[in-house]
């Protein structure tokens, strides 16, 4: 495990390996976390009636142990050395290797949260840190991004987009426009098969740039031309769905007409636990 503050120093904690005098003993919050679920209830009906859901915040927290060896340092040390990676209120990003040949993510699962707190027993024969961190977005996300090219099409046929995240994703579209164009659409389809579309009118011109975020809590619609950047979320249509790809099977198409005109598709994979 990596732990980084905003300051960019790095800590390096490895289960079972007592070398540096900082040993893991414990760490809870990596299972899926909790969904609160909103429901109407009648007084004339038994039951209630099933209206929303989401997921909760996360909360890890880390038991450490402090075991120093005399001749280099001491607990005292080793404590402050720890404090100056987890004072509260500060923003830390976690970072968790999987020890699997089998493993699809290769440069480690992703976390940012704040700390909530950092408690050590000063006179005990056994020194512990306990640490209690608090992710907003309780999703580990791969930091390497995914991206997929391709061309705008005129016909029918979409491209399959396998996704191996185990939550939802959102995705970012960019397509260089070659020509005139006042309208494209994008179509995604899920692995049951329900088609769901974006539809975006647009006096659009060749040289101009547009990149679309379905990413929840970062969406967005700009235009770059001549080297500016506005926001075009009017063109998109209101009746439109903000596609995310689900875990599985996925299918885009991206229909304009006339001349091909190239495009990328980015996200990164998202895992709801460890």
């Amino acid at each position: 495990m990596e732990v980084t503050t905003s300051q960019g120093a790095l800590l390096t904690l490895q289960l079972g390996d007592e070398s540096t005098g900082i040993d893991i003993l414990d760490i809870t919050g990596l299972d899926p976390v909790k969904a609160t679920i909103v429901s109407s209830s009648f007084a004339n009906q038994d039951g209630a009636i099933y209206q929303s859901s989401r997921r909760d915040t996360r909360n890890i927290v880390m038991k450490l142990g402090l075991d120093p060896d005399p001749a280099v340092t001491d607990v005292l040390t080793l404590r402050r050395y720890v404090y100056s990676f987890f004072r509260p209120k500060s923003q830390v990003t976690l970072k968790f290797y999987v020890d699997d040949a089998d493993d699809t993510v290769e440069d480690g699962y992703q976390i940012s949260g704040v700390v909530e707190s950092c408690e050590s027993e000063m006179f005990t024969q056994t020194p512990e840190v306990d640490i209690s961190i608090i992710n907003f977005d309780p999703d580990f996300i791969d930091p390497n991004p995914v991206t997929v090219t391709g061309m705008t099409t005129a016909d029918t046929d979409a491209t399959y987009f396998p996704y191996a995240g185990t939550v939802e994703t959102g995705i970012t579209l960019t397509l260089n426009i070659n020509q005139s164009l006042t309208e494209f659409s994008l179509y995604y389809v899920d692995g049951s098969q329900a088609t769901w579309t974006m539809d975006v009118a647009y006096p659009f011109v060749a040289g101009d740039l547009v990149t679309i975020s379905t990413v929840p809590g970062s969406k967005f619609a700009q235009l770059t031309r001549a080297g500016v950047t506005t926001s075009i979320l009017y063109a998109v249509s209101p009746q439109s769905v903000w596609a995310q790809l689900a875990p599985g099977d996925n299918w885009f198409r991206l229909f304009a007409s006339g001349t091909s005109n190239p495009g990328s598709i980015a996200y990164s994979k998202r895992f709801g636990e460890l």
